[in-house]
């Protein structure tokens, strides 16, 4: 049974997010809107609460064209990498020595207990942030809140001002928070660039008992 459905089905009967399904399913109707409407939670679909032990933290869905399936930072396969996941690939390689593949489709982080998680889980394309303050931060507030109750140890990657603000959520001794800039061409210098979140993370879950991450994506 995947706890994440139990909270959607929580959630869906409380009044913030009765105005959410509205004001999204009216979107979708008139607007091009990204994920694909069956993909709005395709992160908590791959990664059930019971296997959760990373939690990365995106800000709003790729408004392009066919890049967003639903997890942050992902894109679908045959979709050019984006610059911040270059950048994430990038650290990877110096700190795991990683090799960069050829695209961007996280889903194997995602199967091995890597929640790739938005704060809002939709947008129009090509406006970025469109769907913000909707209640989909509510929403995805509630899930951190959930994981942050679990009794086995979870890491938090906190990457960019955004995403560092979720740490008021994550007060429970047991987990990890590894903060730092965000990995975009903008702020990359500023902390992401040798963070070595990847090797800190599996010395994390090694040390908890738990089984590291493979982070090779293969090229497909």
């Amino acid at each position: 049974m995947n706890h994440f459905k139990e909270i959607i089905e929580e959630e869906s009967k409380k009044e913030y997010y009765t105005k959410l399904h509205e004001f999204v399913e009216n979107e979708y109707r008139t607007k091009t809107i990204f994920p694909p409407h069956d993909n709005i939670f395709f992160a908590l679909k791959n990664t059930p609460y019971e296997y959760v032990k990373v939690v990365i933290i995106g800000q709003d869905p790729y408004h392009g064209e066919g890049e967003a399936h639903g997890m942050c930072f992902s894109v679908n396969p045959g979709i050019k990498v984006p610059p911040s996941l270059q950048n994430i690939y990038k650290e990877l390689q110096r700190d795991l020595g990683c090799k960069i593949p050829n695209n961007g489709y996280l889903l194997k982080w995602a199967r091995q207990g890597v929640l790739l998680l938005n704060a809002v889980l939709t947008v129009e394309k090509d406006k970025p942030a469109s769907h913000q303050g909707k209640g989909w931060e509510i929403f995805t507030d509630r899930i951190i809140e959930e994981i942050n109750n679990k009794d086995t140890p979870v890491v938090f990657l906190l990457w960019g001002n955004f995403a560092k603000q979720k740490a008021s959520l994550i007060t429970n001794p047991k987990h990890l928070i590894l903060t730092s800039s965000h990995p975009s061409p903008f702020a990359v210098r500023y902390g992401f660039e040798g963070c070595s979140h990847f090797s800190k993370t599996n010395d994390f879950l090694i040390n908890m008992g738990q089984a590291p991450i493979d982070w090779q994506i293969e090229d497909r």
